[in-house]
C-alpha cells in the first residue's frame, strides 16, 4: 500500500519532516516515491512552517494512497492557514 507519511530530518533538538508519498514497507526515513512539502514545527512567526503541494496530493488520494493521521491533521491545518495567507 502506498502512503503519505512524515519523513524527519533535521538535527537533535530542531525537528524537520518532509511530506513524502512511499510504501508502506519502507521505513520511516528512507526510500520514498514523490515529496509533497515540509513541515517545520519550530518555525518562527516569519517563517513558513508548513507547505504541501495541493495539486499532487489530490493525484495521490485519486489513486488510493492513505494519509497518515498525522499528515491528516496538517492538511487542515495548512487549509485553515491558506486564507489567511492569501488576504
Amino acid at each position: 500500500m502506498v502512503v503519505i507519511r512524515l519523513s524527519r530530518g533535521g538535527s537533535k533538538g530542531r525537528p524537520f519532516f518532509n511530506i513524502v508519498v512511499s510504501d508502506k514497507r519502507v521505513r520511516r526515513d528512507g526510500r520514498f516515491i514523490e515529496r509533497l512539502g515540509f513541515y517545520n514545527p519550530t518555525a518562527k512567526e516569519n517563517e513558513e512552517s508548513i507547505r504541501i503541494a495541493q495539486d499532487r496530493l489530490t493525484y495521490w488520494k485519486s489513486v488510493g494512497a492513505q494519509a497518515s493521521p498525522t499528515v491528516l491533521r496538517l492538511i487542515k491545518q495548512a487549509a485553515a492557514a491558506a486564507p489567511k495567507a492569501a488576504a
